[in-house]
């Protein structure tokens, strides 16, 4: 059996310009809006054709493409755990150092991303492809968010017991929506939301709800 010729070539041409067109995606979608963006547009943006375009997925997936790569840096589902930079904090002894470090990445992942994540929290509303695709992401955030709160965990930070309720906590404290309230909305300096999520973040425990009572 002949074996697939693969010309690393022509896949580093392909990967170079869906790259072009996610960039071109994302910047349309943070200055004009989602519904405003064509395709046309993006392909303008990209300096390419509307079928190079066309092929790269539907409107929605671009949205999706151009979060990833602007919160994480790369395109996927996988977790955040598994990029070698947060396993690193993870990973550092102290953990008061881990925090600050978690916190730093993620306030300079939502400064990269708030755009992007304004424009399709607005298209969600209306566009119910957009709404599938935001709150598949959001179930993957609430899962990184779970990773996170089993690593404060097993750090002694909080019982085992208290997982989902910190998850749920950390969901918020350090999303996009809790970023841009307090840095855009009320003016404060990304290193004084960092200085804040990191305290709040050193004493998770004293943040979550007392445990519900038991059902009698």
């Amino acid at each position: 059996m002949a074996r697939a010729y693969r010309s690393p070539r022509r896949e580093a041409d392909a990967a170079s310009t869906r790259a072009a067109i996610i960039a071109a995606a994302g910047k349309l979608f943070v200055r004009d809006g989602y519904a405003a963006t064509s395709l046309r547009a993006i392909a303008d943006e990209a300096k390419v054709s509307l079928p190079t375009v066309q092929q790269q997925g539907g409107k929605h997936s671009l949205l999706i493409a151009a979060f990833e790569v602007a919160f994480a840096g790369d395109e996927g589902a996988h977790s955040l755990a598994d990029r070698p930079s947060m396993a690193a904090i993870m990973g550092e002894p102290d953990f008061e150092t881990a925090v600050r470090r978690y916190v730093e990445f993620l306030g300079a992942a939502n400064q990269r991303a708030a755009g992007i994540v304004k424009a399709m929290s607005a298209a969600a509303d209306a566009d119910t492809a957009v709404r599938a695709a935001y709150d598949e992401l959001e179930q993957r955030r609430h899962r990184d968010m779970t990773i996170a709160a089993h690593w404060f965990a097993g750090r002694g930070r909080i019982p085992e017991s208290s997982v989902a309720a910190a998850a749920d906590v950390l969901s918020y404290v350090t999303g996009a929506d809790a970023y841009l309230h307090f840095t855009r909305s009320r003016g404060w300096s990304p290193q004084q939301w960092s200085n804040w999520t990191s305290r709040q973040l050193l004493t998770l425990a004293e943040h979550l709800p007392d445990p519900a009572p038991a059902s009698k």
